[in-house]
C-alpha cells in the first residue's frame, strides 16, 4: 500500500468516457472546476491527440485524432491524509457529462509516474506538428492516385515521416524506377 503522504497528494487518474464525448467531458470539467470551487482538488484535464492531415479530392485537410479513444487524464487529490476517497472531488469527476467513470470504478487507482510521463511526452511531441491519416510501411504495394504516375502500382522503398515524401519503385517499360512521392499522391493497395 502506498504511504499516506504520497496518497494524499495529487495523482493522475484514467477516466473512462462514452464514445466521442472526450472533448465534451473535458470541457465541462475544465469550465467547472472554478464554479464548483474544485481548484484544490483538479489540477489539469488531459486529452491526448494529433493533428491528422489527409489530401481529398486536392484538398488538405486537418482534423484532431485522440490517442487514447474513450479516456481522460486527470490530474487531481482524491484521497485525504487517512487514504480515504474525497466525495467532494469523486463526484465531481464521475458526474460530468460523458463520464463513464474513473479506471478503477470505486476504487480508482492512480496511474504510475512512467505512464502519464509517456502520455504527456506524446502530447509534448505531437504539438505542433501534422501526422498523415495513413502510416505507409517499407514494402508496402501502394497505388498512385496523382501526378505523371498516377494509377501505376508501386513497392515503397524509402519513407521520410519528415517531409512527408516516400520513394517509390514504379515498374516503367519493364524495368524499376525510384519516384519520389507526397504521402497524398498514393493509396494502399486493394488486396
Amino acid at each position: 500500500m502506498a504511504s499516506t503522504s504520497s496518497i494524499s497528494g495529487p495523482q493522475w487518474y484514467a477516466i473512462q468516457c462514452l464514445s466521442n464525448q472526450e472533448a465534451k467531458a473535458k470541457k465541462y470539467l475544465d469550465k467547472f472546476i472554478e464554479i464548483e470551487e474544485m481548484g484544490d482538488f483538479v489540477f489539469e484535464v488531459v486529452m491526448p491527440e494529433e493533428t491528422v492531415t489527409e489530401i481529398k479530392g486536392g484538398k488538405k485537410t486537418q482534423k484532431k485524432r485522440k490517442f487514447y479513444p474513450g479516456y481522460l487524464f486527470v490530474h487531481m487529490r482524491l484521497f485525504d491524509d487517512e487514504g480515504q476517497l474525497l466525495k467532494g472531488p469523486w463526484y465531481f469527476v464521475r458526474e460530468a457529462q460523458g463520464v463513464i467513470n474513473f479506471v478503477g470504478g470505486d476504487s480508482p487507482v492512480p496511474l504510475k509516474p512512467s505512464e502519464i510521463e509517456r502520455i504527456l511526452n506524446q502530447v509534448k511531441e505531437a504539438d505542433g506538428k501534422e501526422v498523415p491519416k495513413v502510416q505507409f510501411e517499407i514494402g508496402e504495394e501502394v497505388k498512385i492516385t496523382d501526378g505523371p504516375f498516377m494509377n501505376l502500382m508501386g513497392r515503397i522503398d524509402e519513407i521520410d515521416p519528415e517531409r512527408g515524401k516516400l520513394k517509390v519503385s514504379v515498374s516503367i517499360f519493364g524495368r524499376f524506377t525510384p519516384v519520389e512521392l507526397e504521402y497524398w499522391q498514393v493509396e494502399r493497395a486493394e488486396d
